[in-house]
């Protein structure tokens, strides 16, 4: 196949490539963007290309790959490595977006419940909360990791009850 027939054809497949795309991410800008992406990379190594073969099979193949490359690079972006001496991974969205003013009142709320509580589950949950690790708590209020662990959940326990209004 020459480089204008395989061009021609390419551009030929734009309308159904689009459509994938948009099946795939859900997104008009995005989706045009996986399109050019995927031209670039069928454009860059046509020489894999295999005369009498699919070219829409290998091409939509491109784009399948292309697209989970990506979304798997934006996911390795938002994880956070924790370089603690166990390793978690924590997963934080990075932009909070819009905070509605019931959101607020609902913060103060939370906040008021969790005051309420005796200080035997209010200060391992809040700590919690903080981003401390159990063991960090177990050390530092001298209680063993179990109790921890059982306090902590208690108190997400208590406060469920508490503020079941607030439920979806």
């Amino acid at each position: 196949m020459t480089a204008f027939e395989f061009n021609s054809q390419l551009i030929g497949l734009k309308p159904n490539l689009q459509r994938f795309a948009m099946s795939l991410t859900s997104d008009r800008d995005t989706a045009l963007d996986l399109v050019q992406d995927t031209y670039l990379k069928a454009i860059t190594y046509k020489d894999k290309f295999v005369d009498f073969t699919n070219l829409k099979a290998w091409v939509f193949t491109i784009m399948k790959n292309t697209f989970i490359n990506n979304y798997r690079r934006n996911m390795k972006e938002n994880t956070i490595i924790d370089g603690t001496q166990d390793l978690y991974y924590i997963n934080q969205p990075h932009d909070k977006g819009f905070i509605s003013p019931e959101s607020s009142y609902f913060e103060r709320e939370i906040e008021k419940a969790i005051n309420s509580l005796e200080d035997e589950f209010r200060i391992p949950f809040k700590m919690h909360v903080d981003g401390y690790k159990y063991k960090e708590i177990s050390d530092e209020l001298g209680l063993k990791i179990g109790t921890v662990k059982s306090r902590i959940f208690f108190t997400r326990q208590k406060l469920m009850l508490m503020l079941k209004d607030y439920a979806r």
